[in-house]
């Protein structure tokens, strides 16, 4: 744990606003929020589970380091995915269906999961969570979904698979929808448990999972805002062929349809083989670099 204390003051030292305290797409402390079969002081009950955030943000803060802190959540997961393999072609993945979880029910591997339906969300615990957070006095709540790793359609939609993926599963649009309906849910929750004359502040909520919306991004992004579905959204994969596209849109009304992300996951199957990321299909920067070569050879391979 202290590492963590350590790592926040050498962000304040650098001149950063906040740290981000992440539990989310099976990292270390998100694995911590399913340890239900944990022994000892870190697993089994909720309070257990979200101990570490706890402990961390107080030394933090006993530390007499004043450093904003974020937490980046997976809301909910869903069982790992894999592709299924009687329909796949040559040179290409079968649609992703679940691993089987017949066996495993009532299901205590994730968190925000529907235990007796593990393709479905429960966000009981992750209502707790975020009230833990507004009571912890964290500045800003990021939501996201599951792992790219087990199951990547529900925390970043596409229409293409990284090499380690599968065919979508569902219409992308549909996994867009649930993160949206999810972070609404979680910001109304807040609002209500808060109420008018609450002397707690609730965090920021950013919803994310937003780029498969492509040229309807700053449409959508404009509606939830102004609904009070969420009180930011963050970019991720868009940004690396086209920074300005929210700029654009509030300032021209016109993007840059060369430059939209398509969800091509060149940008995350050039790390899965040991390459940098970024946008090599669409970026002009990227697309002359050795590494596009290489991609397109180990795409071609596969």
């Amino acid at each position: 744990i202290q590492h963590y204390i350590d790592a926040a003051v050498l962000a304040q030292q650098a001149g950063f606003d906040f740290v981000d305290i992440k539990h989310c797409h099976g990292y270390l402390l998100h694995e911590f929020l399913s340890a239900r079969s944990r022994p000892g002081k870190f697993g089994g009950s909720f309070e257990n589970r979200t101990r570490i955030l706890r402990e961390v943000v107080a030394r933090i803060r006993a530390s007499g380091n004043s450093i904003d802190i974020g937490v980046r959540l997976s809301a909910f997961d869903f069982v790992p995915f894999k592709p299924d393999p009687s329909q796949a072609q040559p040179g290409k993945l079968g649609p992703g269906i679940p691993e089987e979880f017949s066996d495993c029910l009532p299901y205590d591997c994730g968190f925000g999961v529907d235990r007796d339906n593990p393709v479905e969300y429960d966000l009981t615990e992750t209502f707790q969570f975020a009230d833990l957070c507004a009571e912890l006095g964290v500045k800003v709540l990021n939501l996201s979904a599951g792992s790219p790793y087990y199951n990547p359609h529900i925390q970043r939609p596409a229409a293409y698979p990284p090499s380690d993926g599968y065919q979508p599963t569902e219409d992308p649009l549909v996994g867009v929808a649930r993160q949206i309906n999810v972070v609404r849910q979680i910001k109304e929750h807040l609002a209500k448990a808060q109420g008018p004359r609450s002397t707690v502040q609730g965090p920021i909520i950013i919803g994310s999972g937003y780029s498969y919306l492509q040229e309807y991004l700053p449409h959508v992004a404009q509606h939830v805002i102004r609904q009070s579905w969420t009180d930011m959204i963050g970019l991720g994969r868009v940004v690396l062929s086209y920074p300005n596209i929210l700029a654009d849109g509030m300032t021209s009304g016109k993007l840059a349809p060369r430059l939209i992300c398509r969800t091509f996951s060149d940008c995350t199957t050039g790390p899965r083989n040991g390459l940098i990321s970024g946008c090599f299909p669409l970026d002009d920067y990227y697309k002359v670099m050795p590494e596009a070569t290489e991609l397109k050879r180990l795409k071609k391979a596969d």
